[in-house]
């Protein structure tokens, strides 16, 4: 069996053709010492292997940084309009091989550390995961600001700093247990704070009426304090910048206070304040968290905006000088994009900003809504089944957002918790007028597309606030756009059918191809070069190595190694034997009822009473590996994940089974542990219930670095079926008209049950306690949920889907049948890349033209 390729020998495959020249690798040598001994004041004989890692961040960074001044020199320069995309996460992943890759460096870099007598892997294994998201939401926001910068867009991305990002996941006796990830007690080199840039941010207070209007006093300030990060493009010389805030208590203390003993609770209300970008969102069970959370959304919109049309205004470069007052041209330099729903008050903020900061006069409020405001501000929507996100309680609402409150005298409106604030007032108004005008006596429409959610505890509803403010509303695959104008937002898309668009999401194949899966890249480049790094749709010219006999042995080939690779790493964490030849069955993602980690233990416990009842077939051998977090209050998520543990304890603990079966849970999953499980994987597990998933970018991962997908016709599965042939994939279960039809007959699980014998006896199994022998009853929870409360049918796929798990079991056992539909499907995957997706932003939503332009390097003279 073929030796696994090092990181170091596939980097240098993946070379731009040529060597990395003598000068750059004597230039980042000479610049590797420079930082080790002046910047971080070490000595080699001392140096550990983290300061060996700062170092050479340091001397990457070295060349981001003058690319990054001359960038923004350029777009002050030229004043494009700017597009902002604003998102509560950014789950970033590591910079230090991103960066290298992005800036051609790779090469030389790799030749200085084994010059220097270090190893690369080593170092980058030293890199902390900026966690800054839950998962698929901040990881997009992540591969759309690559795409931004790769096509050459003036883009800013903007969120909060979080002190301590999502949790580590250990698994401790079969269970989650979470842990702080306090991704910063090192330090984070690729950061720059911008004290001279800090805004502050308003909360609570009370209102006063003055001759000249209505003041907002004795309010909570808070600081914030913004730290960027250089977003490099992929070989144009282009760095944008990701600006996170902190916040920061005033300075200020109160002298009387400390004098009379009160400088210890100064000190902790400082500590209150700072407590808004401490942490990722935390448990939403208890009416503190949902504070905390509406102040983190409030907190980044105010400090946002405020730098937004801080940067409107000037427009030469390092200068602070006013020259642009006319806010009407607002649209022609500004977008905003709103990643969800959770910066929804940016709508009402920026009209706040306009009236009670600029001072426009407030009559011209429908002026401002309809040509400055809504053709500045865009929202994406990522949500099919409305969430507690998309509604705010209007208390919860009125006591932190005191803000914009009284600025029309609506005091009596805030204090039955109807608005926001006025600027919401405003929106409800605009809206709820014209939607009155347009379907004259429909109360019941006009209570359906209200803001406001009557009942026992009015809600501000926060999707419906978005619609009603936005230029442009999308979803984010075709599916998911038309349920949406379907049932979700049937009525706003009648009444406005022009401002619902679809943009099917994508990833950068910079990081989940280039860097992750080297060996891949060099194989397909060898065959249609290089340009598909920056147009992946070049990859359907892969449909003519389909029948070519070096190129399936080649694909194969480089599968394996990492296959082989990823064993290795397995078995280290796991304690657990691998076979490298079985087929790598993966399923990654949150754990989520609706995501049906339950239909994949159901196969798995078939699986291993098939082998038990005759263990002297052939059968395929099979390696299930399911990873991913369960948020902290969420009970039931966290059962399937003991589950999970449960079953690997008894299979893998099983002689008769052997090494045909083996179940591992991936603790932990982050970015970092997806670039080594994805090009791994021979099987993408993507089995939502159809009409549940919006779209999912994990299953095109796997697509482009080669394993085939098992999954329903849920979110971008439709679009992934339409570009590499349903045939290529392994579809089953119900469609989405099947889900409702069996809705509006009533799904009765227990018909299930008793009609399928395998799925009884799996069922019984674990409702008995065979996978729980000293604690019988653990499982009977989820048994009970399944039997009788199940939202998302697993029973009802359950058939179909074991039908389907033997067609991969047969074609597994044709290795070259198997890979031509693995080359079908990286062909087809051209679509899915976030350049195309953020392309179809740029023209279709934003109004700014993408370039593959490359401008003039900070040493280019010309």
């Amino acid at each position: 069996m073929s030796k696994p390729l090092s990181d170091y020998d596939k980097r240098k495959q993946i070379s731009v053709r040529g060597l990395a020249g003598v000068d750059n690798v004597s230039d980042l040598k000479t610049n590797f010492n420079r930082h080790l001994h002046f910047t971080l004041v070490k000595d080699r004989n001392v140096a550990t292997k983290r300061d060996y890692y700062f170092a050479l961040a340091h001397t990457v960074r070295d060349h981001l940084v003058g690319r990054w001044i001359r960038t923004q020199q350029h777009y002050y320069e030229k004043d494009p309009k700017r597009v902002y995309y604003l998102s509560l996460e950014f789950y970033m992943g590591r910079a230090l091989q991103n960066t290298m890759v992005n800036l051609a460096l790779e090469n030389a870099c790799d030749e200085a550390a084994y010059q220097l007598g270090l190893d690369m892997e080593d170092l980058e294994d030293m890199e902390e995961d900026a966690g800054l998201g839950n998962g698929g939401l901040g990881r997009l926001a992540a591969c759309f600001l690559d795409s931004m910068a790769s096509l050459g867009l003036a883009a800013y991305g903007y969120g909060i700093r979080y002190e301590f990002g999502i949790f580590n996941q250990k698994i401790v006796s079969g269970w989650q247990v979470e842990e702080a990830d306090d991704w910063l007690r090192y330090g984070n080199p690729w950061e720059k704070a911008r004290p001279e840039y800090m805004r502050p941010v308003h909360f609570y207070g009370r209102t006063e009426h003055h001759p000249d209007g209505v003041k907002w006093v004795d309010t909570q300030v808070v600081l914030a304090l913004p730290y960027d990060t250089p977003v490099p493009g992929y070989r144009n010389n282009v760095v944008n910048t990701m600006r996170l805030w902190s916040a920061k208590a005033p300075c200020e203390f109160n002298l009387k206070d400390f004098n009379v003993g009160g400088y210890i609770q100064a000190v902790l209300d400082r500590n209150l304040a700072e407590n808004i970008s401490r942490v990722l969102y935390p448990n939403d069970n208890f009416f503190e968290g949902k504070e905390l959370r509406l102040k983190q959304e409030y907190f980044v919109v105010a400090a946002t905006l405020q730098d937004i049309i801080r940067r409107f205004k000037v427009s030469k470069f390092g200068s602070r000088e006013v020259v642009r007052t006319d806010f009407t041209c607002l649209p022609k330099k500004v977008a905003i994009q709103l990643n969800d729903t959770h910066p929804a008050l940016a709508i009402p903020e920026l009209i706040r900003v306009l009236v009670d900061e600029e001072k426009l006069l407030l009559h011209s409020c429908a002026v401002i809504w309809s040509d400055t405001h809504m053709r500045t501000q865009f929202y994406d929507f990522h949500m099919i089944m409305m969430t507690i996100f998309l509604c705010m309680k209007g208390r919860s609402v009125e006591y932190v957002c005191m803000c914009m409150c009284a600025s029309v005298g609506l005091v009596n409106i805030l204090c039955v918790c109807v608005c926001v604030c006025v600027c919401v007032c405003v929106c409800v108004c605009v809206a709820m007028q014209r939607v009155a005008s347009l379907y004259p006596g429909d109360m019941e429409r006009l209570q359906r597309m209200s803001l406001i959610e009557e009942g026992g505890m009015k809600r501000v509803n926060m999707a419906h606030l978005c619609i009603v403010g936005s230029h442009a509303v999308n979803g984010v695959a075709q599916i998911h756009s038309d349920i949406l104008k379907a049932t979700v937002f049937k009525d706003f898309y009648e009444m406005d059918p022009h401002k619902f668009q679809n943009k099917t999401n994508g990833i950068t194949p910079r990081r989940w191809l280039v860097m992750c899966n080297p060996g891949l890249a060099e194989v397909i480049a060898e065959r249609i070069g290089e340009d598909f790094i920056r147009d992946l749709s070049q990859l359907r010219k892969l449909h003519s190595f389909v029948d070519d006999d070096a190129f399936i042995r080649d694909v194969a080939k480089v599968k394996q190694e990492n296959k082989l690779k990823f064993a290795t790493h397995l078995e280290e964490q796991y304690k657990v034997k691998i076979n490298p030849n079985s087929i790598f069955d993966i399923q990654v993602k949150r754990i989520h009822e609706y995501k049906r980690q339950l239909l994949n233990c159901l196969h798995i416990i078939t699986y291993y009473n098939r082998i038990k009842k005759d263990p002297n077939k052939q059968w395929t051998p099979r390696t299930v590996m399911i990873g991913g977090k369960a948020a902290p209050g969420y009970h039931t998520a966290k059962m399937i994940i003991r589950l999970v543990t449960a079953i690997g304890e008894v299979v893998n603990n099983d002689p008769v089974v052997g090494d045909r079966l083996k179940v591992i849970f991936l603790e932990n999953y982050r970015v970092t542990l997806a670039e080594k499980a994805i090009p791994a994987a021979d099987l993408s597990e993507q089995i939502s219930t159809a009409g549940t998933e919006a779209s999912g970018t994990g299953n095109m991962k796997f697509m482009l670095n080669g394993a085939l997908t098992i999954g329903t016709m849920d979110g971008a599965n439709v679009e992934m079926a339409e570009e590499a042939g349903e045939e290529n994939l392994f579809i089953f279960g119900m469609r989405v008209e099947d889900v409702e039809a069996l809705d509006k007959k009533g799904y009765n699980a227990s018909e299930y049950y008793n009609r399928i014998p395998e799925l009884k006896l799996a069922v019984d199994q674990i409702a008995a306690g065979f996978f729980s022998t000293k604690q019988p009853d653990l499982f009977k929870g989820i048994v009970d949920m399944l039997m009788h409360h199940d939202r998302f049918k697993v029973f009802a796929d359950y058939e179909d889907y074991m039908k389907c798990q033997e067609k991969v079991s047969a074609l597994y056992k044709k290795p070259r049948e198997w890979t031509k539909k693995v080359i079908l499907n990286i062909a087809g995957s051209g679509k899915f890349s976030s350049d195309r997706t953020i392309s179809q932003y740029a023209r279709e939503i934003w109004g700014v033209e993408p370039s593959l332009e490359k401008i003039a390097a900070p040493d280019d003279l010309k």
